[in-house]
């Protein structure tokens, strides 16, 4: 496997939860595939919660931010809304949103090669372990794949089994597939 430069934005990582304090906005972004859970931090994106995932993004919130002081109104999260969009339809192949990841350090490797992964191509769990530099740790990488708080813009379901079967996807192995189909329309195998 070849690296690739960062398809995504630039990304601010956090090991631990925040502090007392930390300033977020949540919102119900409108797309064309449903309304999406989005917080944002001072930082950038925290998380985004598919239309059908039940609770939405207040489980993330309780683990990573129960003592975050909401804010009314952020503008980064109407240009995400308009980038999910313009995904959707086939017209953005790279996000511009600043990221707030917070995850340990293994969660953290494992999302950055996830951006590395170009649009358009998958890659296995194993490569992803490879590219890590964890080569046993193929299963740990599927956890992580499974933990990412920011799907879609950290590309999560690029992902796919060695043998180029679709694999577990948090909502769900049709909108892993219909993601897919956006990025390559032309791929027989989805």
């Amino acid at each position: 496997m070849r690296a690739y430069p960062s398809m995504t934005a630039p990304r601010r990582e956090r090991r631990r939860p925040s502090a007392e304090g930390d300033r977020i906005t949540r919102a119900r972004l409108a797309t064309v595939r449903g309304k999406f859970d989005a917080v944002m931090s001072e930082s950038g994106l925290c998380c985004l919660a598919f239309p059908n995932q039940p609770g939405g993004a207040s489980a993330w919130i309780a683990a990573y931010l129960p003592h975050a002081l909401t804010r009314s109104h952020d503008p980064r999260l109407i240009d995400l809304a308009a980038q999910l969009n313009a995904y959707f339809q086939g017209r953005l192949t790279r996000f511009s949103v600043p990221l707030d990841l917070r995850g340990t350090a293994f969660q953290l490797a494992t999302w950055r090669a996830l951006q590395d992964i170009p649009y358009g191509q998958v890659r296995s769990y194993s490569e992803i372990a490879e590219a890590i530099q964890r080569p046993k740790a193929v299963r740990a990488v599927g956890a992580a794949n499974g933990a990412n708080p920011v799907p879609v813009v950290v590309p999560c379901h690029r992902v796919i089994g060695a043998n180029g079967a679709l694999t577990g996807f948090g909502a769900g192995l049709e909108w892993k597939r219909w993601l897919l189909t956006v990025e390559n329309p032309d791929e027989g195998r989805l």
